[in-house]
Parts: C-alpha cells; structure tokens; sequence
C-alpha cells in the first residue's frame, strides 16, 4: 500500500509513540492535512456514536489504532478494570466501525503484555495462546489481545483487512516520566537524575532485579509500524523488536553509569518484578523489510538528554 496519497487516522497520534508515527508519514510524503489525530476531548472513542462522528468529520482509507490506557506495574495493578474496559471498548467499537465504514485497512497496536507468563524465550507468535499473561498487567494484555481474534475473525467473515502487531516495551525522548504511571526505563531515569540534583545518596527500586526485558527505541517501533501498514495484510499477529534481553539488574546499573548517579540503591523485593523474561523473536517482521537500527545504548544517552533538557 502507497501510503502517499491515503487518508489516515492515527488514533493516539498525540501521544509517545504517535508523535514518531506522525513524523514516518510526513516523512513518507503524506500530506499532513490527511493525517487525522482524534482528540480524546472531542472524540470518545469507546462510544459507538463518537467514533460515527469522527469518520463523518474525516473520510479515511487507514486507521493506525495506537490509543491505548497504559502505565507501569504499579498503575496496572491499581487500575485493572479500567485499563480492561478502555482498552478493550476503543478497540472493539474502532474495528467495528471501521468496518462498516469499508476502511481499506486497520492496523491494531497490542502488547506484550499479551504474551503468556512463562512464554519461552524469544518469544515466538505462536506461543501466544499457550497460558495466561503475567498477573498485574494481565486484564490490559488481554483486552489488547481480544483485538486479535476479532481481527482475524472480522477477515474470515467479512474480508476485512487489518493487522495485529505486538511492539515490546518502548523508550526514547518524549516518553512518560510521569512517576505514577511511567514505564522501567523513565522511571529509572528520573529516579536516578532527580536524586543527583538533589543530593540523595540513594534510590529505591522495584523488585529483585532478576527479571528480564526488551526494549525497542520509539522512532524504530514507529517504522517497524509504517513498513507494517504498507507491506503487510495477514491477521497473522507480529513481533515489533530488538531482538535482546537485559535483566532489570543490569538495565539500572547502565542507567546509572550514563546519567552519573554515584549513590547506592536499595532493592525493595516486597514490590513485583512482573513478568520473568521478556525478549521477542523478530523474523516475522524481518519479512516485511523491518529491523531495529539504533543500539541500546545510544537510544538510553538520547532519551536521558531529552530528561535531563526538558524536565
């Protein structure tokens, strides 16, 4: 698909990750009087009758559907219903709709947080199904998750072409450092900027430090996305990653060496550590011309720079 001359939605588009989305399509050439970023304050999009309105307001072709409720594992074991139910309500009332509107295709943002518990490691699409996700994050995983079968269950009965992808754990400049509902990787950073600029001598932090994680820079999951809009049309869900682990361990003590914090750190092991490893196979995407490019650590540098600027 020529994405050139579309008329696209991008729900979500103002946010984290939307923002890089937006800047692919420009850079793609799509002019930006046919890009549509619906406004959680003018469009509710878990009402049937909002989601009518916004399409009457905005004849598209495509709809990346990136709106998503998220937080860390302290806000998803705080907020289990509600990131269940929006989650799942914007999603299903956005396909549905979608398809009555005879949108040529829709390209749904899940999570691996939909991934079983004990997923083997790399975590391979078709492992999926075989368990139950990780506890604390499990009603958002599973909300993104029913996105899934309703994509492939929409394709099969009515031809509808939409995708699934399953982008890891992201990072990068313009993240959420908001302490009560960021993600491991600007949590940490605050934690670690902010006690040097207060002369703290320690910080504390979740869990044990055994678990693992993969993390993928933003500008790179939001290409991995675009390539997947343009060259991909199976209900076959997707991996959008680096391709490598790291424990939370190791992650804080590079977090620490790059923003200069010389403190110590205390462990509170009373907190969760979520899921035990997490690291995606990526071959899948690689068949659609998708591979990381910016390294770990030159995406950590960037993203404590933009911190350490704007905050």
């Amino acid at each position: 698909m020529d994405l050139k001359n579309k008329k696209i939605i991008v729900t979500g588009g103002a946010g984290f990750l939307g923002s890089y989305v937006i800047d692919k399509l420009l850079k793609r050439g799509v002019l930006k009087e046919n890009i549509f970023i619906p406004r959680s304050k003018d469009y509710d999009l878990r009402e049937k009758e909002d989601i009518n309105r916004m399409f009457s307001d905005f004849k598209a072709d495509v709809i990346i559907h990136l709106a998503a409720k998220v937080g860390g594992i302290g806000f998803n074991r705080e907020n289990p219903g509600s990131l269940f139910y929006d989650n799942l309500m914007m999603g299903v009332q956005l396909i549905e709709q979608a398809r009555l509107h005879d949108i040529e295709k829709f390209v749904a943002v899940g999570t691996i947080c939909a991934y079983p518990n004990f997923t083997p490691v790399p975590f391979k699409e078709e492992d999926l199904w075989n368990g139950y996700p990780e506890v604390t994050n499990a009603p958002y995983g599973l909300a993104k998750k029913m996105l899934l079968v309703q994509s492939q269950a929409y394709r099969q009965q009515y031809d509808f072409n939409s995708i699934f992808l399953l982008p890891v754990n992201l990072y990068g400049p313009k993240d959420n450092f908001d302490p009560s509902s960021s993600h491991v990787i600007p949590a940490l950073i605050k934690k670690c900027i902010d006690a040097k600029r207060n002369n703290k001598d320690k910080i504390v932090v979740w869990g044990t430090g055994k678990a693992s994680r993969e993390f993928v820079y933003a500008e790179d999951a939001a290409e991995g996305i675009i390539l997947a809009t343009e060259n991909y049309n199976s209900s076959e869900p997707v991996n959008i990653g680096a391709g490598f682990e790291i424990t939370i361990k190791d992650l804080i003590e590079k977090i620490v060496s790059l923003t200069g914090f010389e403190g110590s750190l205390e462990w509170d092991s009373t907190k969760p550590d979520g899921q035990p490893r997490r690291c995606l196979d990526v071959s899948r995407a690689k068949e659609f011309g998708f591979e990381a490019k910016v390294k770990f650590e030159e995406g950590l540098k960037n993203t404590i720079e933009w911190y350490e600027q704007n905050n």
